[in-house]
């Protein structure tokens, strides 16, 4: 056989040759494959590689002799700065235009770019900075008027309810005008007529009497001549006039003064109440204001009556005072111990608060003043709990009656970048009932807001540690007005008088006997009120170390019991303050009587069973010894080494922790007969609300943008598309900064907040709703953030890929970030959440950019979001390459492990990560939030 290399012909040009192929390959698009010429220096076919064989007169240069990738057969590929319509001619690129490697055609550049000719990419730099100062400028005038929507819309609302508060005062004033002239016609019309009755009767008793006759005067004369003559009838009746429609209004005020009905002081004898629509016809923000403030001034004319709490007190017979479901609390031997520490917080506690009635507890510090009302709401976890707390004589659990239930904290727990006005509307919407209609709701609002003074306050923000709002004060009373305005039947407060003067005291406690008049069971800890705020208080808790029961009654009662036991208030001495000194041991008592003695002389004085343990004090055993007891009650047992003490307080925390979950997901039947709003509507109100905050916090909104351009137009400049790798560099990066940037935002959605959700879920405000509306709100980042940044990166990197490509995968990405950044806010404190947020993108972009060879890494990568995220941006650059760099693209998308057809899968799953993350994020706010 002969040999073949008899025979050898030169590749053709626009052909390719590899070695032991006996047939021509065609280039492909986007080479430039021209016939090679022969550099005898070195004896290599430019612009190819291949050298012919020594000693082979038969060979020729050709057409190239590889394809590959563009590492190794880079001579192949159109050169930049030209392109190549065909594979053996190459053009070079115009001006105005540009030509990537491996272009078949040219690219008109955009306007504004610098297009010099044989340029291989345009420069839009200008572009991006003319984005970048266009959007910087937007968001300083969004930064200096973000709070203009807000409080244009504040000053017409503003404007309207106070043109309403000055007709339903005017209206009023009137009336009372009215009242008051008729009052003095009335004392006018009885002093003319007991003298006109006066006249008449002497006259009367001068016709019995023969009267004296004059000189030439006949007896005939004498009567008919002095009395004046008769009117006619035609006389009276032409003088009869109909009275004027004035005149009507008047005498219907006059009627029933108390009537809603009346003329207003500009239109005279017109009938303002006819005409006005009535209940749930009320739909303009005038009408409803003005039906509030007339019913506001109706009750005010009403106390003004007799300003005497004697006098209002008498009102709870009224029967225009709404009265509310009643809730009477009574509990016998209510003892609470605290678990692994077998340490009794409250001991043999027995009584009853009774509705309509203003009870106060008070005690030395460490009496369990707050654990006790928090055993009233139910609130306890971590304890153990004996006795009975009966509701309305029925073995019920508290729980039943939640949502009639109002219980304010001792932290003003309320939010800050809200007004006054807003806290409160808020909460009267979610836990009023639904079928109240809404001047009603707006009713309840005002009232709320007169009776705690908060009317010069009410359009303030109450303000963060961070911006200053409203005083303490006011903040202490929007505390209680939150629990005000829900219309509750029991109202248990914790030191609601704390850090308030004398005057503010006295304003919040006349609101509460007001709320008392309705039937409402108030109960609240005091500590140190001033001689006449203990005064207004009906019944007395007093409680002492560990606990006990000193005193339970009537205040007007308490100084006569402790005066029977030897115990005499001294003059210019606050009782109050002198008994908690005696519970406390700072002043000892005349009486042969100490102070751990008291709580069991009040149950000898009851009948109550005294605890075994103290028996001794109930027999006045050795005064010496009761002195000695400690005052906190502790169930001592045997000594325990350090590991038995390791082992109770891990079970004691595990049990706590497991007490939490329970009291979590703990369900009643509903006994309170309310129906509250439902969680559609609902989630309108938190979306309102969650609105309202972002706006005021527009300008931290404004700082992570402008974070954002600055790092998009960073690493678009520093991280250059590299054609060899798709531009894997700098999504890398991309990955990593958009991560990062929008976990840390995503972080004050919940982790700022935790307080106050946890409130309001005990409330019985929806979880689900308030989780959602927190999320609708953040998919305006998730649509903008995305924008902001590629605005940026994409025009200062300028990748193959299209702007839209890259905008779905950043929305994808943020959208799974902020998923996983809710996991962390909820799930951990705010300085190790942002601790994770920033470790865990660096952390799994590491993993994902791994060698795919290891199994391990491999394996792993496919739970993490960054590889998705970073095979979606390098598929849809890398399908921008087509002709020339398929074998390119091929064999660097096998490197890293990545299908070009997986693109939508990629974005599916960084949406079902985001979906997981964030059902697993509101599992852990309901069940995992600390109590």
């Amino acid at each position: 056989m002969p040999a073949r290399t008899r025979d050898c012909q030169p590749c053709c040009e626009g052909f390719f040759c590899p070695q032991g192929i006996t047939c021509m390959i065609p280039c492909p698009l986007g080479s430039y494959c021209p016939e090679g010429k022969l550099n005898k220096t070195l004896g290599v076919c430019e612009p190819y590689r291949y050298q012919l064989p020594p000693g082979q007169p038969n060979h020729t240069c050709g057409g190239a002799d590889i394809w590959a990738d563009v590492t190794s057969s880079d001579e192949i590929f159109c050169s930049p700065g030209s392109y190549c319509p065909t594979t053996i001619k190459k053009i070079p690129c115009s001006s105005g235009h540009y030509c990537r490697t491996g272009s078949t055609a040219e690219r008109m550049c955009f306007k504004l770019t610098t297009c010099n000719a044989n340029t291989a990419n345009q420069n839009i730099h200008a572009y991006g900075i003319m984005l970048l100062v266009a959007l910087s400028l937007l968001m300083l005038v969004i930064y200096n008027c973000s709070d203009q929507v807000l409080s244009t819309r504040e000053r017409k609302a503003a404007k309207s309810r106070e043109a309403a508060a000055r007709h339903a005062r005017e209206t009023a004033q009137a009336r009372e005008r009215w009242k008051s002239a008729k009052n003095v016609a009335k004392k006018g019309a009885v002093g003319l007529s007991q003298q006109l009755s006066r006249t008449f009767s002497r006259r009367k008793s001068l016709k019995l009497q023969d009267p004296p006759k004059l000189p030439g005067q006949s007896k005939a004369e004498t009567s008919s001549d002095l009395l004046p003559p008769p009117p006619s009838a035609s006389a009276a009746s032409g003088n009869k006039k109909e009275p004027s429609a004035l005149a009507k209004a008047l005498h219907a005020i006059d009627d029933d003064p108390e009537s809603q009905e009346g003329f207003h002081i500009n239109i005279g004898d017109k009938n303002i109440k006819k005409q006005m629509p009535k209940g749930k016809q009320l739909h303009t923000h005038s009408q409803i204001f003005k039906y509030a403030y007339g019913q506001i001034e109706k009750e005010k004319a009403q106390q003004d009556k007799n300003l005497t709490f004697s006098g209002i007190i008498s009102m709870a017979t009224d029967d225009n005072v709404k009265k509310r479901p009643v809730i009477e609390v009574a509990f016998k031997d209510l003892t609470i111990t605290l678990k692994g520490k077998n340490k009794h917080l409250l001991r043999c506690v027995s009584g009853k608060i009774m509705p309509g009635r203003v009870s106060a507890v008070m005690g030395p510090s460490g009496a369990g003043k707050t654990t006790f009302l928090s055993a009233l709401a139910g609130k306890t976890t971590g304890c153990y709990k004996t006795g009975s707390i009966l509701i309305n004589g029925k073995d019920e659990p508290i729980q039943s009656y939640s949502k009639i239930i109002g219980f304010v904290p001792q932290d003003d727990i309320v939010h800050g970048n809200l007004t006054v006005e807003e806290n409160l509307r808020f909460n009267a919407r979610c836990r009023l009932a639904a079928e109240m209609p809404k001047p009603d709701k707006v009713l309840v609002v005002e009232r709320v807001i007169e009776s705690l003074g908060l009317q010069a306050v009410r359009d303030s923000l109450v303000g963060t540690v961070e911006k200053r709002g409203i005083s303490g004060g006011q903040r202490k009373r929007v505390n209680v007005g939150i629990e005000m305005v829900m219309e509750p039947s029991l109202l248990i407060l914790d030191e609601p008088t704390s850090g308030l003067d004398s005057s503010s005291s006295q304003l919040l406690l006349r609101a509460l006997r007001r709320e008392a008049l309705e039937g409402v069971n108030i109960c609240m800890v005091v500590h140190q009120p001033s001689y006449a705020l203990f005064k207004m208080f009906d019944d007395l808790i007093l409680l002492a170390k560990g606990g006990l029961t000193a005193y339970h009654g009537s205040v007007k009662k308490v100084e006569e019991y402790f005066a029977g036991l030897g115990i005499n208030v001294p003059e210019r001495i606050n009782p109050p303050d002198y008994f908690i000194d005696i519970l406390e041991g700072i002043v000892k008592p005349e009486a042969p009587i100490t102070h751990q003695q008291l709580p069991v002389r009040w149950m000898l004085h009851n009948g109550y069973a005294v605890p075994h343990d103290m028996l001794q004090l109930a027999e006045g055993l050795g005064a010496s010894s009761s002195a000695s007891m400690s005052n906190e009650t502790t169930i001592h047992g045997s000594e325990q080494s350090f590991a038995g003490d390791l082992w109770q307080d891990l079970k004691f925390t595990v049990g706590q922790k497991r007490d939490n979950l329970l009291h979590n997901f703990i369900s009643s039947t509903d006994l309170s007969n309310r129906q509250t709003a439902g969680i559609s509507r609902q989630y309108r109100y938190f979306l309102g609300r969650v609105t309202k905050q972002r706006l005021r916090e527009a300008r931290i909104q404004l700082v992570d943008y402008l974070i954002l351009l600055l790092a998009g137009a960073c690493l678009g400049t520093l991280a250059k598309v590299q054609d060899e790798t798709f531009g894997a560099l700098g999504y890398t990066y991309t990955v990593i900064a958009v991560s990062l940037l929008c976990k840390i935002s995503a972080l004050r959605s919940f982790s700022l907040e935790k307080l106050i959700y946890k409130r309001e879920s005990s409330a019985g405000i929806s979880s689900l709703a308030y989780f959602l509306s927190k999320d609708t709100i953040d998919h305006f980042n998730t649509v903008i953030k995305p924008l902001v940044y590629l605005s940026m990166f994409f025009f200062f990197n300028n990748p193959r890929s299209s702007f839209q490509d890259n905008y779905m995968v950043l929305v994808c990405l943020v959208y799974s970030v902020t998923g996983i950044a809710y996991i962390f806010a909820i799930f951990l404190e705010p300085s190790p959440a942002q601790l994770w947020s920033v470790l865990l993108p660096v952390v799994l972009t590491l993993i994902a950019s791994q060698d795919k060879d290891a199994a391990v890494a491999k394996h792993f990568a496919k739970y993490c979001y960054t590889k998705w995220a970073l095979e979606a941006f390098v598929i849809a650059n890398a399908e921008k390459y087509s002709g020339v760099w398929l074998i390119t693209r091929c064999g660097s998308l096998m490197t890293s492990g990545y299908d070009l057809r997986d693109w939508n899968l990629c974005l599916v799953v960084l949406i079902i990560i985001g979906i997981v993350c964030r059902i697993v994020a509101f599992v852990c706010m309901v069940s995992l939030t600390k109590k």
